[in-house]
């Protein structure tokens, strides 16, 4: 039975969502992808905020069974690695308010996953986001197809484990 993942390409100004399902080697079905945006000349909470009641309402209406999130990596510009981790931050909450498991990936594990290089540049995971998911058109802008490649990430890397899991505690 295919798994439901939602993928969070973290950004304050600009925040890719995707939703697929699947199973571990297989070809995944889209189901959802949008690019989550602020505006720059708001109040950080403010922003922060919108996210969050846009991720709420995305995990309402999508039911994942788990959430794919790109750890924030290394870059030199610190307002940009601390917006991204903010966001990031804020679709981990959104995932544990709703009770789903989280799952972080590296920017190279993504695309390793999705295009065996984890040196792949965004024009080739988008190209094989396309291609995975059977699109006649890529999903733009990278934002989406990013979020997208995350959750197909997961689901190939053992997202149905968790499944299992959760449904054994349901269990108990």
């Amino acid at each position: 039975m295919p798994v439901r993942v939602l993928g969070v390409d973290p950004g304050l100004t600009r925040c890719g969502v995707g939703v697929v399902e699947g199973l571990p080697g297989r070809p995944c079905r889209l189901v959802h992808y949008e690019v989550v945006t602020s505006d720059a000349d708001l109040d950080l909470a403010h922003r922060l905020l919108a996210l969050d009641e846009r991720l709420a309402a995305l995990v309402a209406e999508h039911k994942p069974e788990s959430v794919a999130v790109e750890r924030v990596f290394s870059q030199h510009n610190v307002r940009t690695v601390m917006g991204t981790a903010q966001a990031g931050a804020v679709a981990v909450l959104a995932a544990a308010r709703a009770g789903l498991p989280v799952q972080m990936y590296t920017p190279s594990e993504v695309k390793a996953a999705v295009s065996g290089n984890g040196q792949a540049d965004k024009a080739q995971v988008t190209a094989m986001v396309t291609r995975i998911l059977k699109l006649e058109v890529a999903p733009r802008p990278a934002d989406a197809a990013d979020a997208l490649a995350l959750a197909i990430c997961h689901v190939w890397r053992g997202g149905t484990r968790e499944r299992i899991a959760a449904a054994v505690r349901r269990a108990r």
